[in-house]
């Protein structure tokens, strides 16, 4: 392997790292359960997806690569899914700040129902 491809790995290696680590702080810092779940999702899933590439630069094998892929579709799947459910969750149960929302289209579709 060349210098300058270590050096590419090292860094988007890295920038996975910062991306993580802003989520985990974004969970620590952000007032309410909306915006934790914002940043519990799309960092966390950038940061995962700079390090499977930073993997996959490194990886020779085919099947290592294919498992990668199979790893970042499966996390791109589930994690807006998953999201979106604690929020609907939160939002029943009454743990979502009312005067934070701008919009507020799910009591209209629950009060319907």
């Amino acid at each position: 392997m060349s210098v300058a491809l270590d050096v590419l790995v090292a860094v988007v290696l890295l920038l996975g790292a910062l991306f993580s680590l802003t989520a985990g702080v974004g969970l620590l810092r952000f007032p309410d359960t909306l915006a934790r779940l914002h940043t519990g999702a799309k960092p966390q899933v950038i940061g995962l997806m700079a390090t499977l590439l930073a993997i996959g630069l490194r990886a020779e094998a085919p099947l290592n690569i294919g498992i990668l892929l199979l790893v970042a579709t499966c996390q791109l799947m589930t994690a807006p899914v998953a999201a979106h459910m604690v929020g609907r969750a939160a939002y029943r149960s009454g743990r979502v700040r009312a005067d934070l929302l701008i919009i507020d289209e799910l009591s209209r579709d629950l009060s319907e129902s």
